[in-house]
């Protein structure tokens, strides 16, 4: 634990040396901190901390109960004087004597808290969506998860996403990311319109290319040495699955007549009706793995997680997979179904279930178009 120094230096040091008592005066006077926030600890009433950030001064109760540490919010100074923080300072502190401690109220959460708490909830996504959650929040935000939420400012929030400039679509992502845990916490924590609203997003304009030819796409693919990643992205052409779907693929998830997914990205499990086609794809796959469908020893998950970068990337396969079904008669709203979006209407949401069966034709006027255009040269070169 952090005290200060005598009040003419007004600097926080460590507590083996005397801490001040936390005057009105005291607190006037202490100057903003440059970076992060200063913590200044009073010398009487135990618990008793003032927080000071760049523009900032805010009274907390803090106190270890039962292995945790509890930090109540009192108010920002000077709208809270002193007397009146410590009046409430010391109410608190005989409420936690009393054992009433884990009754009172703690103050926000810290983004690390609001973090796992809106991940774990039942109904949210896959488990490569918490992981990825984590990883951007703990790559681009590593410094903020330690601060609660209410201490994130506006300023900060656009600091943050102006350092970002170089990725816009990876900084807007990021942020959103931050605006969603916030805005998560503020269902139960009493806290302020989010930081984000600060921020003029950067323009993002969506990558809507395709596969234009797919006899070069066909070469490409047969001149792979791998073959299980030459069988990935052939999977991917003529599924419209997403890349993790398909990377994490396991033999149990492939039926007679349909891929089933346990849990997608929009938080639902998901059947894709299959044909023959799909399992001669597969098959030579079969004999190399009991478990995973792409497997890969090197890999601490068991299956392929970086497979070979080629001048089409996997969401370009989905787009194909989506454009060239439309052009061979399929209804967008079908389309929509095989590649599992969630559709627009009520009635598409709630009430419209087609089954696989009623699906498979359109998978099958998809995949009959995908071959004839991949097979297209070669039938002219024996013409």
């Amino acid at each position: 634990m952090y005290g200060v120094t005598p009040l003419f230096s007004l600097k926080p040091t460590k507590s083996r040396q005397k801490m001040p008592k936390l005057t009105e005066t005291f607190a006037k006077k202490l100057p903003h901190a440059r970076a992060g926030t200063d913590k200044y600890w009073d010398a009487e009433i135990k618990g008793l901390v003032l927080f000071v950030g760049k523009r900032s001064k805010t009274w907390y109760f803090q106190k270890d109960v039962g292995g945790q540490t509890r930090r109540i919010l009192i108010g920002r100074f000077p709208i809270i004087s002193a007397q009146a923080a410590r009046q409430t300072a010391l109410g608190f502190a005989l409420e936690m004597g009393r054992g009433a401690g884990k009754a009172a109220q703690i103050g926000p959460p810290t983004l690390e808290q609001a973090m796992e708490v809106y991940l774990a909830r039942p109904k949210l996504r896959s488990d490569s969506h918490k992981h990825g959650t984590r990883q951007q929040i703990g790559v681009h935000l590593k410094d903020w998860l330690r601060l609660p939420l209410d201490e994130i400012s506006k300023a900060m929030a656009v600091r943050r996403h102006q350092e970002m400039a170089k990725t816009p679509s990876g900084a807007n992502h990021v942020l959103r990311s931050f605006r969603t845990i916030y805005n998560h916490a503020r269902r139960t924590h009493d806290l302020p319109e989010c930081p984000t609203m600060a921020i003029e997003w950067f323009e993002e304009k969506p990558d809507g290319r395709v596969i234009d030819d797919l006899r070069e796409w066909r070469q490409m693919i047969d001149a792979l040495d791998n073959p299980i990643h030459r069988v990935f992205y052939e999977l991917l052409l003529f599924t419209g699955l997403r890349k993790t779907e398909a990377l994490t693929l396991q033999w149990q998830q492939i039926h007679e007549d349909q891929i089933h997914l346990p849990m997608t990205k929009n938080g639902r499990s998901f059947d894709l009706p299959i044909l023959q086609l799909h399992h001669e794809i597969l098959a030579p796959l079969r004999p190399l793995s009991r478990k995973w469908v792409f497997p890969s020893p090197k890999s601490s998950s068991g299956h392929i997680t970086r497979p070979e970068r080629l001048k089409f990337n996997p969401h370009m396969h989905r787009r194909t997979f989506a454009t060239v079904a439309m052009e061979a008669g399929v209804l967008e709203e079908i389309v929509g179904r095989l590649l599992n979006h969630t559709p627009l209407s009520i009635t598409g949401q709630r009430y419209a279930k087609p089954s696989l069966n009623a699906l498979r034709p359109s998978m099958d006027a998809a995949c009959s178009e995908l071959s004839r255009r991949t097979q297209q040269r070669e039938c002219q070169e024996r013409n």
